[in-house]
């Protein structure tokens, strides 16, 4: 369960990242109050995930998805540069995910 959890709190790390572009420096109202209930459920799951997992590995695999997720949803929604280097290394970042995964 706890891993449902982080995987959870990653998607709304995702979120509120990618909420973050849309408050123009929290200026708009309705993308403000999203992004920062965004941030309180993608902390309250990783709070959660942290009474069994080791704090190490879920950190890291909480950033890891937060990374991977807003990388590809900026290369989706703002047009930003998909070139193979970057596309290569947020491949590194999922690789190391799932090998935190395996090992723990």
């Amino acid at each position: 369960m706890a891993w449902l959890f982080l995987f959870v709190a990653g998607l709304f790390e995702v979120g509120w990242a990618i909420g973050l572009k849309y408050t123009e420096g929290f200026t708009r109202l309705v993308p403000s109050v999203l992004t920062v209930a965004a941030m309180i459920v993608s902390l309250a799951l990783l709070g959660l995930a942290l009474k069994t997992l080791p704090v190490g590995t879920a950190y890291a695999v909480w950033t890891g998805i937060g990374s991977v997720g807003t990388a590809a949803l900026g290369i989706y929604l703002f047009g930003e540069p998909a070139t193979a280097a970057r596309l290569a290394s947020i491949g590194l970042i999922v690789a190391g995910i799932v090998g935190l995964k395996l090992v723990t």
